[in-house]
């Protein structure tokens, strides 16, 4: 078992009612003088600047944290936004169990700075409708303030959201602007990110037709631009003729159509180009780790390699109110009076499908050899699970679309006894049967199932799925990993413990030529590894 980090954070378990009671009081005495002498010295405007500080205080202690709990998580997220717009962006703190990683004084720079770079250039500025100008012109726009990078939507929403927070990665990297063209089946979603400007690509008016469908035209991808002699790059990443494009579309999805994009000389001409057409379906990041240009930068902005889909996510991705509203509920209804929460994803695809009691067993015997579920009384392997204090209570919330798992969990725990008595409650918010990423309702309910995953002290999930990859970044675990059953047989080893939090980039660009100055081997050698779920695949670790 791989050791959790040193410095994982636990949140402190919720006082007794009478301390809290009383630490109710002393703050409501305290800021009522406070706020008294604030209206006769200072006038009415800073009194009740003194009630909202209060009010905040007591909600934040009514929800279990600390006065003193940093909403903002360490200063990642910018301060100043609606909060009734976005309730989960100042409320996840609360429900988080690990923060194992705070931002880099870099990183808090390098967001301040793009945030004012967005505002600058996003919809609705004159800088933005420069640009859309020069692009619907079919000339480069070189030299102009403002340039882009426009994120597509491709396959299911946890392929979606890792695509998001790779393509914001390059963002940072590159000095461009991430804008978002979201499709109706993801519309209320998420939160706007960034303070004071919109992501959202206005689709109705950009000259790019068709914008949601170019991944279906791989001829109009940078590679086929390449080889067509539309662009000619030189050793040194001189795009020397013909003239530059007004924008590139970058397949980046499973089949790794644009490989030269992670060469540096093909960095140094993609950087002339204004608009960039980003199609991927993949967590890309880790390839960018490579590139030579880029990779000082990364260290800057993460010292800790692990931490950087943790701290991306986070930054990123918020539920909407609606999502926010199905989480909230679900977990203080079913998930809140556990002491210990247990997350199991399942999730069966392609040649990873297995009859069910195959995986239940794969499940279990991955749960006894990482010491995970609660072991029953039921005359078998009796290795403590965890749960062998008779006060202590455990919900195992489960996530997949099938409801199996769910009902032989249940009865195992209905039937038997926890060992040494303590209370065991199974709980799955929903079993759709299949994926149906074009419907808003279900894409809805499948975000909320990985916040409440996240949620959970210890996780258990599915190898090459990117929903469990989500869960666990968000969570700021590193998970226990199903391996898949390829060939559709289990395993002989059920289940491995991941070195690292980061998900897994599946389809890597192995194989690509570059003439730009390699990075260092070894440093290569000490943060990428191959992911534990695919043979085939690549992850950063420490």
């Amino acid at each position: 078992r791989v050791p959790e980090p040193e410095n994982l954070a636990v949140a402190e378990p919720w006082p007794p009612a009478r301390e809290k009671e009383s630490r109710r009081r002393q703050v409501l005495v305290a800021v009522g003088l406070m706020a008294l002498l604030a209206f006769f010295v200072l006038g009415r405007e800073s009194a009740s600047a003194v009630w909202e500080i209060s009010r905040a205080k007591l909600t934040a202690m009514n929800n279990g944290v600390g006065v003193a709990a940093d909403e903002l998580l360490g200063g990642l997220l910018a301060p100043g936004m609606d909060r009734g717009s976005c309730l989960s962006r100042y409320q996840l703190l609360r429900y988080f169990k690990h923060f194992p990683y705070a931002p880099s004084p870099y990183l808090l720079e390098k967001l301040r700075a793009y945030e004012a770079r967005h505002r600058r250039c996003a919809p609705g500025t004159l800088l933005y409708a420069e640009a859309v100008e020069r692009l619907r012109s079919g000339h480069s726009a070189e030299g102009m303030e403002c340039r882009y990078i426009v994120w597509l939507p491709f396959d299911g929403l946890g392929n979606r959201m890792l695509s998001m927070a790779s393509g914001f990665l390059y963002a940072l990297l590159t000095g461009r602007v991430l804008l978002a063209a979201i499709p109706p089946d993801s519309a209320d979603l998420f939160c706007e990110p960034f303070p004071g400007a919109t992501w959202l690509l206005p689709l109705e008016d950009f000259p790019v037709a068709d914008l949601l469908h170019l991944g279906a035209r791989p001829e109009q991808s940078y590679t086929s631009l390449l080889a067509k002699k539309k662009i000619v790059v030189d050793v040194d990443g001189n795009a020397t003729a013909p003239p530059v494009p007004a924008y590139v579309y970058l397949s980046l999805g499973w089949q790794m159509v644009d490989r030269p994009f992670f060469c540096g000389e093909h960095q140094l001409a993609l950087a002339k180009v204004n608009w960039l057409m980003l199609y991927s379906d993949l967590y890309f990041a880790p390839s960018l780790y490579t590139i030579t240009e880029f990779q000082d930068e990364l260290r800057r902005l993460f010292p800790a390699k692990e931490s950087m889909s943790h701290l991306l996510l986070r930054y990123l991705l918020h539920p909407g109110n609606p999502v926010w509203g199905l989480v909230t509920r679900y977990y203080h209804s079913y998930l809140a009076p556990a002491t210990r929460r247990i997350g199991v994803q399942i999730r069966m695809a392609g040649g990873d499908t297995v009859p069910a009691d195959d995986k239940y067993n794969q499940i279990l015997a991955c749960s006894r050899q990482e010491h995970i579920l609660p072991e029953t009384n039921d005359g078998g392997n009796k290795t403590d699970g965890g749960g062998s204090d008779g006060g202590s209570t455990t919900a195992i919330l489960i996530a997949s679309l099938y409801a199996e798992y769910y009902d032989m969990l249940r009865s195992r725990y209905y039937e038997h006894a926890a060992e040494g008595g303590a209370w065991v409650g199974v709980f799955q918010p929903t079993h759709e049967e299949r994926q149906a990423t074009g419907k808003l309702v279900h894409n809805r309910k499948a975000l909320a199932e990985m916040y409440l995953l996240s949620f959970s002290e210890e996780l258990l999930t599915s190898g090459l799925s990117t929903f469990g990859y989500v869960s666990s970044s968000l969570a700021g675990v590193r998970p226990t990993i199903l391996l898949p059953a390829h060939g559709h047989k289990v395993p002989a080893t059920p289940c491995r413990r991941a070195v690292s939090m980061e998900p897994c980039n599946l389809t890597p660009p192995w194989g690509v030529k570059c003439t730009a100055k390699a990075v260092d081997g070894e440093d290569l050698a000490r943060h990428l590894k191959v992911c534990e779920d695919w043979g085939k695949g690549l992850k950063l670790f420490e």
